[in-house]
């Protein structure tokens, strides 16, 4: 029978200390203001979201995930050795955030648009 071996490769100390580094990384108004539209964009109810997302949408994306947004890009930031996100991070890490965030309608299923679509479109 396998059975397998577990190794510790962080501490929770060191997890925390991460956390807290990736924290205190500083972002651009203008990053913020981008996810912050983003985000906004993804809502059904804004008078200057989109037709597609009017059509498409009957949940968008609260303010938590401009905080995720945010977080994903700093923590890209680090890894790859910058001192602050960019629009581009943001890019990157938006399917991963806003995929179970946006709640699709019927006329999307209708359509065949899948959430995917939507995200990729949010940020032409």
């Amino acid at each position: 029978m396998y059975s397998p071996k577990v190794n510790v490769i962080l501490s929770k100390k060191e997890i925390i200390e991460f956390q807290n580094l990736v924290r205190k990384v500083p972002v651009a108004d203008k990053v913020i203001e981008y996810t912050v539209g983003i985000v906004s964009k993804s809502r059904p109810v804004n008078g200057y979201s989109p037709d597609y997302i009017k059509n498409y949408i009957s949940w968008g994306a609260g303010p938590r995930a401009s905080q995720y947004l945010i977080l994903g890009a700093k923590t890209l930031s680090i890894l790859e050795g910058r001192f602050s996100p960019d629009i581009e991070d943001i890019k990157r890490v938006c399917n991963s955030v806003l995929r179970h965030r946006l709640i699709l309608n019927f006329n999307a299923e209708a359509d065949n648009v899948d959430v995917l679509e939507i995200i990729k479109r949010l940020l032409e």
